[in-house]
């Protein structure tokens, strides 16, 4: 049987909380230092803390250690290791091949997405440095999903929803040619948001002021048991930025579609970690964070992928502005059935391309009373990015994850006392569903109970409730003496005890693979250009024959360097592809950016763009 693991994100350890209590199988999070996003760091007290609350339910705690590490700062990166691995983190999503010579023993590795792992090969190579799981492309078909799970025996780990890099994971420069921030130290300005013009070798303006290498988000909540046949058993959400009714609507939905394919299918897949979601609020992708949804290459096809109009957060479409006057605006609903509530968030496109947003003070019906807003007209479509009654909700009907715990009960005389009067013992055993056992067994009370049966109901009934985490069910009484009166009070002290002693007991976790670092030759050399940051990784290339070294840092640091590669091709969102329009020809095209010039290539063979240095 193969467990499947929904990995959440966590740009704080409160939200970490939020998912797991949301039904998330692990939780990935930056530590202090070394994180692939600057703004989402943490203490590694906090991390303690979040890996305490999800060890009761068997969940992960996986940290972000995946920036280059430079020479200097081997030190540094040694010291925190160590701190992460006292602290109970339980792998750490690693791009630098150093960290597996810098970490501590025993700890595992996964290796982070920003090893663009694309092919068996790169799988292969990556595997044998001692990577236990390998965080695959985005931007692979299931095919190629299989073929990767065909050639290695790490875990692989996919993702499924949430915000799509245009480029190839961990091979884009755009951010570092324009600002000086490395994306691989954390620090990317997420260039493929920004508006541009598109021109042709002749400067004739193609497209004006659009957002062209913003993707859709992902959405693959339809497509998990496809994913999990062709060999992936980690299910990731992107968004370690997010907030945290996105992490908890988002978890929540993919928990509740998870739990639907295991039981689909009971003999060949199991969660990853413990634990049932009782009650709380029905989740709804579409009022969370998005760019409209795309399952993007899975099919091997190409689609409708960009996001040029909306770069950010649209949210849902609710009609068209009909009339404005001061303060009021007066919609013409797509959906009459629609409710719009006091505090929504309200978005538009301004002339100028830009999202606009405002807030609704008082809505009532489709008239939305609020300060005025600039740029908006009577006619443009408004979209609701915020819906307040949503968020409330999400908030105040929370879900509860319990444990489910099994126990069986006797009543019987104590055969350790030979007064006449023997007293009469209840002896009570409790089995989680992660196999922890705990028992009570106390003397009862010397009183009989009036009514046997009513006495035995109580038992059951008093037995099978909910004790911190855990949710009790009596599956069976055995009687042996006559039945004494238990007071309720009596009975929920033995299901206290029973809690207490399971929480005193580790949570028997299901062991995640640990990778073993073995000799196999490298791939295409220009794949690792990056990881020359220090004299660790060099000489681990070195070892692998993989790279010389004085050629790649040329490559990395000359003028005219590929500051992208994408399977994304602008050529075929507008139709100006050879194969929609045969007798085209795939001539270079031009990104305009506040004067900066990058000139895109199309590699039609393997049906890529790359974005360039502008000559």
């Amino acid at each position: 049987m193969r467990a499947l693991e929904l990995l959440a994100p966590a740009r704080t350890a409160d939200i970490g909380v939020a998912a797991i209590d949301c039904g998330a199988d692990a939780v990935y999070i930056a530590g202090p230092a070394f994180g692939a996003r600057q703004a989402a760091g943490n203490p590694v007290e906090d991390i303690r803390r979040l890996c305490d609350h999800a060890h009761r339910f068997g969940a992960r705690i996986y940290v972000t250690f995946n920036t280059l590490v430079y020479e200097e700062e081997i030190p540094q990166a040694r010291r925190l290791l160590q701190e992460l691995q006292e602290a109970g983190v339980d792998a750490l999503i690693v791009q630098d091949p150093a960290v597996t010579r810098l970490a501590p023993e025993g700890m595992v590795l996964h290796a982070s997405t920003q090893c663009a792992i694309r092919t068996p090969e790169k799988a292969r190579f990556t595997e044998s440095l001692g990577y236990g799981r390998l965080v695959l492309e985005r931007a692979l078909s299931l095919d190629q999903v299989r073929a990767i799970r065909e050639a290695v025996n790490a875990e692989l780990e996919v993702f499924v929803h949430g915000a799509l890099c245009v480029c190839y994971s961990g091979q884009c420069y755009l951010s570092e040619q324009l600002a000086g921030r490395s994306a691989n130290r954390g620090a990317c300005i997420q260039a493929c948001r920004s508006l541009y013009d598109l021109e042709d070798a002749e400067g004739r303006m193609l497209v004006r002021n659009k957002a062209l290498l913003s993707l859709k988000d992902l959405n693959l909540i339809h497509r998990l048991e496809e994913l999990a046949d062709a060999g992936a058993c980690s299910f990731k959400i992107e968004g370690r930025l997010k907030s945290i009714s996105y992490v908890r609507n988002v978890v929540r939905a993919y928990s509740d579609a998870l739990d639907a394919l295991v039981r689909s299918h009971p003999d060949r897949y199991r969660r990853s970690s413990f634990g049932t979601l009782r009650g709380g609020f029905a989740p709804d992708l579409r009022k969370t964070f998005n760019r409209d949804y795309t399952e993007f290459y899975l099919d091997g096809k190409r689609g409708e992928w960009a996001s040029m109009e909306a770069p950010k957060s649209m949210g849902e479409c609710i009609g068209t502005v009909e009339r404005l006057r001061a303060g009021v605006v007066t919609v013409r609903p797509d959906d009459p059935g629609l409710s719009l509530h006091n505090g929504d968030g309200f978005a538009f496109v301004g002339r100028d391309g830009d999202i606009v947003g405002f807030r609704g003070d008082v809505c009532e019906g489709f008239t939305i009373r609020c300060k005025e807003v600039s740029g908006l007209k009577e006619g443009m479509r408004l979209y609701r990015n915020i819906d307040a009654a949503f968020e409330r909700r999400m908030e105040s009907d929370r879900p509860v994850r319990e444990i489910a715990v099994t126990v069986k009960c006797g009543i019987s005389v104590d055969p350790s006392r030979h007064e006449r009067l023997q007293p009469v013992l209840l002896a009570v055993e409790a089995v989680t569903e992660d196999g922890r056992t705990a028992t009570v067994s106390v003397p009862t009370p010397s009183e009989a109970a009036r009514d046997a049966e009513r006495m035995l109901e109580t038992v059951r009934g008093q037995l099978s409730k909910r004790s911190g985490i855990y949710a009790f069910t009596v599956a069976s009484v055995d009687v042996d003496a006559p039945i004494p009166f238990m007071s309720t009070s009596f009975l929920n002290g033995i299901r206290r005890d029973l809690a207490a002693a399971l929480d005193g007991q580790p949570v028997r976790m299901l062991p995640l693979r640990r990778g073993t670092a073995q000799p196999v030759p490298a791939p295409e050399t220009s794949t690792y250009k990056d990881n020359l940051a220090n004299s660790i990784a060099r000489e681990i290339y070195r070892e692998r024959g993989a790279i010389h070294m004085e050629d790649a840092y040329e490559l990395t640091h000359r003028d005219g360097i590929e500051y992208m590669r994408t399977k994304y091709c602008i050529r075929h969102e507008l139709g100006l592809c050879p194969r929609q329009r045969p007798g085209t020809r795939p001539d270079p095209l031009f990104l305009v950016n506040n004067g900066r010039r990058f000139r895109l290539d199309f590699d039609c063979r393997a049906c890529e763009m790359t974005v360039n240095q502008s000559t």
